[in-house]
């Protein structure tokens, strides 16, 4: 005997079965030009096995904002990177879920392209792909496992769809997710500030900035004091404002070195409250400074290196140097510094829609 359906609840059949399915879409990825507004950084080394495409920084977009990367859907990566911050939270140390607090200050995340040796304040993570899913299975962060953000991500089929467009096809796993984050974070670009647009001679520097400008690429020179400037470049170097080392800046004696830094990774006493040098582009916006945010103010800071170095087995010998007389900055010279330290605040990209939630 044959049976017959009307024709309305055979694709009620039809649509029901595959209501979870994605939709059909196509592979083909489109290459993502990395914009440098000004042409004052450097050309990048990126991976070359996780080539930038518009869309897996859609995704990494996506999954940058997404709580459902948390145990209780409560946080995102965008929770303690916020863009008008920096990509950096004010908080001295973020809440991750339940209330619960990290160990070291949030680094901001910007110009993550130019940075070659490491990631996170101890340079735990050897490459960006690495760092993107630690902070998801830290107890004091994100506490879920990378299982369950698949699981939860795998029941979404507008993620579904958009992983088959940044890999050719819907299979969800936690190596696709670090390499769309990486993507996305890779994408983040710093490079309009007032300085930027100094160098290009678009724009006129303060007298104050000015002074400034002399004196943060000037080195210490105890002998001749009229000449001695406040040796920043000597760590913040080239057009990134960073080197990519890891050294310990006199911040604690050795008896008051409770982070150990650097030495956790190697495990050579010598990186002992060593930490990686950040960037000081947009450092107007990332309060609250140091791995442990003890200073709230550029102004405490340009303080501790001017007159509050301290000795320890493994402090750099260079900062260290500075501490027989001080760098010998007067109150003008503090405040010169500071309005230079502020030429590097780029607006257009904390205020960029391209970073912004795409939900």
């Amino acid at each position: 005997m044959k049976y017959f359906f009307p024709i309305s609840f055979s694709i009620l059949i039809f649509s029901g079965c595959h209501k979870d399915s994605p939709d059909i879409v196509a592979y083909d990825p489109t290459p993502y030009d990395l914009v440098y507004q000004n042409s004052t950084l450097p050309v990048p080394v990126l991976p070359s096995d996780n080539p930038l495409t518009v869309e897996k920084v859609k995704l990494g977009r996506m999954l940058f904002y997404e709580t459902l990367l948390s145990l209780d859907n409560s946080v995102s990566c965008a929770s303690c990177h916020v863009q008008e911050d920096g990509f950096s939270d004010k908080h001295v140390l973020s809440f991750g879920v339940g209330g619960s607090l990290g160990k070291r200050q949030a680094m901001p995340i910007f110009n993550m392209a130019w940075h070659t040796n490491g990631f996170f304040w101890d340079g735990r993570a050897e490459l960006l792909r690495h760092q993107s899913l630690k902070p998801i299975q830290d107890a004091l962060e994100m506490k879920e496992t990378l299982e369950n953000v698949i699981l939860k991500l795998e029941g979404r089929g507008e993620y579904r769809n958009q992983f088959t467009r940044a890999f050719g096809n819907d299979e969800i796993t936690a190596e696709k997710i670090s390499f769309a984050l990486e993507n996305f974070m890779f994408s983040i670009v710093s490079d309009n500030s007032k300085y930027d647009q100094f160098l290009m001679g678009n724009a006129t520097l303060t007298e104050s900035e000015e002074r400034g400008r002399q004196l943060f690429f000037a080195e210490y020179n105890p002998f001749f004091p009229e000449e001695s400037g406040a040796d920043c470049a000597h760590c913040h170097s080239g057009n990134n404002f960073e080197n990519d080392e890891y050294r310990n800046n006199g911040l604690d004696a050795e008896a008051a070195i409770t982070d150990i830094g650097r030495q956790s990774v190697t495990g050579d006493v010598a990186d002992k409250g060593k930490f990686k040098i950040p960037s000081l582009r947009n450092i107007e916006m990332t309060a609250p400074y140091m791995h442990d945010g003890r200073f709230q103010t550029l102004e405490e800071v340009v303080d501790h290196y001017n007159s509050g170095i301290l000795n320890s087995n493994s402090v750099d010998p260079a900062i260290y140097f500075t501490s027989s007389t001080g760098l010998m900055l007067d109150a003008q010279e503090k405040a010169d510094l500071v309005n230079f330290l502020k030429t590097l605040t780029d607006y257009t990209f904390l205020s960029n829609p391209e970073y912004q939630s795409p939900f």
